[in-house]
């Protein structure tokens, strides 16, 4: 009995003189990443069983070629332990970093919600102010001449599609956020695309006396869902008009290379500060004060609305959806928005 306690005894102090200085490494690797923390921890492991059962063999008098098969076992065993530490902490730091960024991307959804559900508000108080103020001047027989009667209803009528306007943005992006847009994928022609947003946008750059070009060239097909590609033109189309001043010119090209179609729409906004570039498809996201807005009438007369800051947030949604990439950058004078889209 007093053999085992005094192997037992050897064991532990051999042990313990690995393990302690271990712990302490421990403490102080605490910042570190995962994969040095956890392969330590186990080299730290494998080390203090191996000095434990060496002071232990060694008091119980081994033969050379007993201890050198423990020395084999111990080793085997150990470079094993370690090679399954070293894939299982960069299991755990990808896992961690997984985890870190989604926590991250759900922080930043949160505040673009608090932010989307602050502007959303302020965008729907305005109309419904100048609606019920309208409604009640009419009500009460301020106005009786017809010209200035029918004003006002033109006014009602300005003020309800504006807000039907930001409904409709509203009720595209909850479709896209909680994955429920589903896309009929064909060959479309590129350009019978383009064609139909720039008649459709004409009047609004007429109103806001800016130019409106389509560039001639060889419209490439692209694979997609028509009405959704008309959404994304339109809207790039509509910001473009929206930001650029009286006098200035909005352009659209388009073309095909190696990467598949593309379709570009230039701006006069004057460009965008750098580091608002990536912000600029956030839900939300305006940027009045890096760029230079129009004023811009509609073409009943009404003043024009800024929109609700989902537009170009569309935009990304449909175009990530039909599995293509849009970006912008600054060029002289303006802004470039470029769609890549895959070649139909």
């Amino acid at each position: 009995m007093t053999a085992v306690l005094l192997t037992f005894a050897i064991a532990l102090a051999g042990s313990l003189l690995v393990a302690l200085p271990g712990v302490l490494l421990l403490r102080r690797l605490r910042g570190h990443s995962v994969t040095v923390y956890v392969c330590v921890l186990l080299a730290v492991t494998v080390l203090a069983v191996l000095v434990g059962a060496l002071g232990a063999a060694w008091e119980m008098f081994l033969s050379a070629h007993d201890l050198r098969v423990l020395l084999i076992v111990l080793g085997v065993a150990g470079a094993v332990s370690l090679g399954v530490a070293l894939h299982a902490s960069r299991r755990l730091a990808a896992d961690a970093m997984w985890a870190a960024e989604a926590r991250a991307r759900e922080r930043r959804i949160e505040a673009s919600r608090r932010e989307l559900v602050a502007w959303v508000s302020h965008d729907l108080r305005t109309p419904l102010a100048g609606l019920r103020a309208t409604a009640e001047a009419l009500e009460d027989g301020v106005v009786r001449d017809p010209a200035t009667v029918a004003e006002y209803h033109r006014r009602i009528r300005g003020e309800t599609d504006r807000m039907t306007g930001l409904v409709d943005d509203l009720f595209e992006l909850s479709r896209i956020n909680a994955g429920a847009l589903r896309l009929t994928l064909a060959p479309v022609a590129l350009g019978d695309v383009v064609s139909d947003a720039v008649a459709a946008a004409a009047p609004l750059a007429s109103a806001a006396r800016v130019r409106l070009v389509a560039t001639r060239t060889d419209w490439p097909a692209v694979r997609g869902s028509v009405p959704e590609l008309s959404r994304v033109v339109a809207n790039l189309l509509r910001n473009a008009v929206r930001h650029t001043p009286a006098g200035g010119t909005v352009s659209v090209s388009g073309g095909g290379d190696e990467r598949g179609a593309w379709l570009a729409v230039t701006d006069g906004c004057g460009g965008i500060p750098e580091p608002d570039l990536p912000r600029v498809f956030d839900v939300a996201f305006r940027g009045e004060l890096a760029r230079t807005p129009a004023v811009a009438g509609t073409p009943d007369g009404t003043p024009a609305a800024g929109g609700g800051g989902l537009g170009l947030a569309i935009v990304r949604g449909l175009v990530e959806a039909h599995r293509g990439l849009v970006a912008v950058r600054n060029v002289d004078g303006g802004c470039r928005f470029e769609v890549r889209l895959p070649a139909g």
